[in-house]
């Protein structure tokens, strides 16, 4: 039980840091720059559903693979939410095109970074709760 609480842990803190990314590049122009409208407000009520689903994308570290190597397992586990938000939540949900493209074209790329800081960060929390 102590693992899956570390996992979801860690999970909710890669989420704070995905979503201050995308604010962050959002808020300076960043993304704008780039052709893509991604420019979230920093809100609990955009924040804190995200922060929960990081916490449930944490539990697949559990996952029997790469024990040994946390910041290789985080990358590969950040391209199962990329996956969710490219061809389910911005075709699906937020009717925004495949990929989210109707957003811009370098959309899929900015989801795929947003998405291994997540990794990235959710495997040095669990890297150092150890």
């Amino acid at each position: 039980m102590n693992k899956i609480l570390i996992f979801f842990a860690a999970g909710c803190l890669g989420a704070l840091a995905n979503s201050l990314a995308v604010w962050l590049f959002g808020h300076f122009g960043i993304t704008s720059s780039l052709g893509v409208s991604i420019a979230p407000s920093l809100t609990p009520n955009w924040l804190y559903p995200r922060i929960v689903w990081g916490g449930i994308w944490g539990l697949f570290f559990v996952l029997p693979m790469l024990k040994s190597r946390l910041l290789l397992k985080g990358t590969i586990l950040s391209l199962f939410p990329t996956a969710v938000q490219l061809f389910i939540v911005f075709p699906l949900k937020a009717h925004k095109g495949m990929a989210g493209l109707e957003l811009g074209l370098y959309t899929p790329l900015f989801v795929l970074f947003f998405n291994w800081v997540w990794g990235f960060v959710a495997a040095l929390a669990i890297k150092h709760s150890r």
